[in-house]
């Protein structure tokens, strides 16, 4: 599991560099999206790896590990909307979504290595198409949670969904950089 960790974070690293290179961009002008906003920016992503994955000609020259990087960042900007709430304005300098967005993977990570303890990094046997699947089908909860306005009867929330998906990311790109 070690070099589970170390995978993860170089990873996050990467993830974390353009986080903070688009902060300086735009600002924070993400923080006025709504929940189901980032949830639908995550499903196209995941829904353009879905089709890269199944079609043999690419019209755009970008692959599949922009996207993942991008579920991976979006995902991080909804665990800051569900604790922070949505603004009117953008109301957040680097280095406030920088601590905000470190506190986020620490937790993330911090399920991630507790689950794949218990799982015995099965992960590792599994196809990224796969890994791509399971994030499309975390996202078609999220979609079905929001429109029951965040209820849920037995199941985990929102929350717990953004998590998985961004671990699901991140194993995809570990895959990905072992096969090259």
């Amino acid at each position: 599991m070690q070099d589970t960790a170390k995978q993860y974070d170089a990873i996050i690293t990467t993830c974390r560099e353009l986080f903070i290179k688009k902060m300086k961009d735009y600002g924070s002008a993400w923080r006025i999206l709504r929940l189901p906003s980032l949830t639908d920016q995550i499903f196209i992503k995941a829904q353009r790896i879905r089709s890269l994955q199944e079609n043999e000609v690419r019209k755009v020259d970008e692959g599949v590990v922009s996207e993942f990087i991008g579920i991976i960042n979006y995902s991080l900007m909804a665990l800051v909307q569900i604790d922070k709430g949505i603004a009117v304005q953008p109301d957040l300098d680097v280095d406030q979504a920088t601590v905000l967005y470190d506190a986020y993977v620490e937790a993330t990570k911090t399920l991630m290595l507790d689950k794949n303890h218990d799982y015995g990094e099965a992960w590792r046997d599994m196809r990224v198409s796969s890994l791509t699947d399971l994030i499309l089908q975390k996202l078609l909860r999220v979609k079905q949670i929001e429109d029951n306005k965040g209820k849920t009867l037995v199941s985990e929330g929102i929350d717990a969904n953004y998590q998985d998906m961004i671990n699901y990311a991140v194993f995809a790109m570990i895959h990905l950089g072992e096969s090259e």
